[in-house]
């Protein structure tokens, strides 16, 4: 039988539980009402796109890789603002927030070619949600046939992709 070896060292720190990936320190230009132990928050101030994993920004809106990715591609879109519901969001946020969905969906399908998407939100911490004061949308890139053994014998994922290979691909594409 011919072994081959899956290369994720990014998943370690999540997988055996230790310290989550390091972030930033919080930096001085957080928006108002934002909160420094929240990583969207730290997204959307000014710094380093690619130390935060941010793909796009919009006046309402920014999109980040999921430092943890269920699926190669797995995006996360949220307000600029932190809000946890969405009945707190603002008319022009909510056009903004789809529109910025439909965005990514349609540059996932360009850099990725995914066969189908999931696009999801979590409210409230019952519901899974892992950051539940910063409402934020899931965009998950899906293939027929993408959950492999893996889940079934050790429910283990394999990503192929680094995520700095990800953020490399859509920023190249966010510039066509």
């Amino acid at each position: 039988m011919d072994h081959q070896r899956i290369w994720a060292p990014w998943r370690l720190s999540y997988i055996v539980g230790d310290v989550p990936a390091p972030e930033p320190a919080p930096p001085p230009s957080l928006l108002p009402g934002g909160a420094a132990e929240c990583f969207l928050c730290r997204g959307v101030a000014e710094g380093d796109d690619r130390q935060r994993l941010v793909v796009g920004r919009n006046g309402h809106s920014i999109t980040m890789l999921n430092r943890y990715p269920y699926n190669n591609g797995h995006l996360l879109v949220a307000p600029r603002r932190h809000v946890a519901g969405l009945d707190q969001l603002e008319p022009g946020e909510q056009l903004d927030l789809m529109q910025t969905i439909a965005r990514m969906i349609r540059l996932l399908g360009k850099v990725l070619k995914p066969e189908g998407f999931n696009v999801g939100l979590n409210l409230g911490r019952a519901a899974g949600a892992g950051l539940p004061g910063h409402l934020h949308w899931h965009i998950v890139p899906r293939w027929a046939g993408d959950t492999n053994f893996m889940p079934v014998l050790a429910g283990i994922r394999v990503i192929p992709q680094s995520l700095e290979a990800l953020w490399q691909a859509l920023g190249e594409a966010l510039k066509d």
